[in-house]
């Protein structure tokens, strides 16, 4: 999920438009890093821990428990919808899992607590463009 996360991401700051599109733009880069980062720091663990992680495109689509993204241009406001739906799907399996890996090795668990802490906090920077006061 975190590495369809990051392909989703980068497919909404290609095609978003409307107000405030260059700070949506920019933010977006920001989710993508976070995304590929932990991404990277999830299957680095897997090799220390002598499991092979498998990356490939069609592996991803295979498993992921996101909903396919639009292929086409959507407004802001409906990319901050769009893309934060698509983090707590990320976030949610990664709960799933949580107790489960924590059993086992609490290492593990700490660096899946990690990426949920900076996945909400993306969605929280990104829900706050939609907002109303």
């Amino acid at each position: 999920d975190l590495i369809e996360l990051a392909l989703q991401g980068k497919q909404a700051h290609w095609n978003v438009v409307g107000s405030n599109f260059r700070d949506l733009h920019l933010q977006l880069d920001e989710l993508v890093d976070v995304a590929r980062e932990g991404s990277d720091t999830v299957a680095e663990r897997m090799r220390a821990l002598d499991a092979v992680p498998d990356g490939r495109s069609d592996t991803v689509v295979a498993h992921t428990t996101l909903p396919e993204f639009p292929g086409y241009g959507r407004s802001t406001g409906e990319v901050v919808d769009l893309v934060s739906t698509r983090i707590y799907a990320t976030v949610n399996t990664m709960r799933r899992l949580h107790d489960t890996v924590d059993a086992d090795d609490p290492s593990t668990a700490d660096i899946v607590h990690q990426l949920i802490d900076g996945l909400e906090k993306q969605a929280w920077l990104l829900k706050a463009e939609n907002s109303k006061v």
